[in-house]
């Protein structure tokens, strides 16, 4: 995992640089994340119902994510990985098989049938589906693996090469990573995974492809056995 002994990635075809404005030059890998964040605190704060405001901030993170396209579209090449796919599958099962073995932060409080019924929670169902599999992948894996595992090392962060490794801040970010999850333990072994996979790639894609197809089978386990802590 050498960084040295693998070609650097081109920079980024938009065009931005430490000496443009700052907003702009992190917007793309952190506004999306802030957003998703915002929503999750402040859907309780407000005590709002939890269904609708996932739906909002599934949306929200969504259309940002589109609209900052250019600042991260070079680091994404759509190249179809089985390691990526098996790795996925493995931390599901470590997601599964760890969960009586150490204790939670916190728990989820998320029923899509406790706070309404018929099409209302099905709706309510598919937003969460295809927030956990189309939009979180792409958001934290922008986030954790290409802005915070490179920022941890140098603040104008794509002066560096997508998937630099460091011990540093491979174990950093994944411990961060698993500590924004109840589950954290299987979350800091699913941070080392992703990582592990951007590194060895260089391209953003294969961790996020990982991070959905764990999410995609989390999301069927949940709706099969209506364990919705997991969600």
């Amino acid at each position: 995992m050498d960084e040295q002994k693998r070609p650097p990635l081109e920079a980024p075809s938009d065009g931005s640089s430490a000496h443009g404005s700052r907003f702009f030059y992190y917007a793309p890998h952190t506004l999306p994340f802030a957003l998703f964040a915002l929503c999750t605190y402040a859907g309780p704060f407000l005590n709002l119902p939890s269904g609708p405001v996932y739906a909002l901030k599934t949306l929200l993170v969504g259309v940002s994510l589109v609209i900052l396209r250019r600042g991260f579209r070079g680091e994404i090449r759509v190249k179809p990985s089985m390691e990526a796919i098996l790795c996925g599958v493995g931390v599901f099962a470590a997601w599964i098989l760890l969960d009586d073995l150490y204790p939670h932060l916190g728990h989820s409080s998320f029923d899509p049938y406790a706070e309404a019924d018929g099409t209302t929670a099905v709706v309510t169902i598919l937003f969460r589906m295809i927030g956990a599999v189309l939009v979180v992948p792409v958001m934290e894996e922008l986030f954790w693996r290409s802005f915070a595992m490179r920022f941890v090392l140098r603040t104008d962060f794509r002066s560096l090469p997508l998937g630099v490794f460091s011990r540093y801040g491979f174990a950093l970010v994944a411990l961060l990573f698993g500590l924004e999850h109840h589950r954290w333990l299987a979350g800091i072994l699913a941070g080392l995974v992703y990582a592990g996979l951007l590194v060895r790639s260089r391209n953003l894609f294969t961790p996020i492809l990982s991070h959905a197809v764990t999410n995609f089978l989390l999301g069927v386990y949940t709706l099969s056995t209506h364990q919705w802590s997991y969600w």
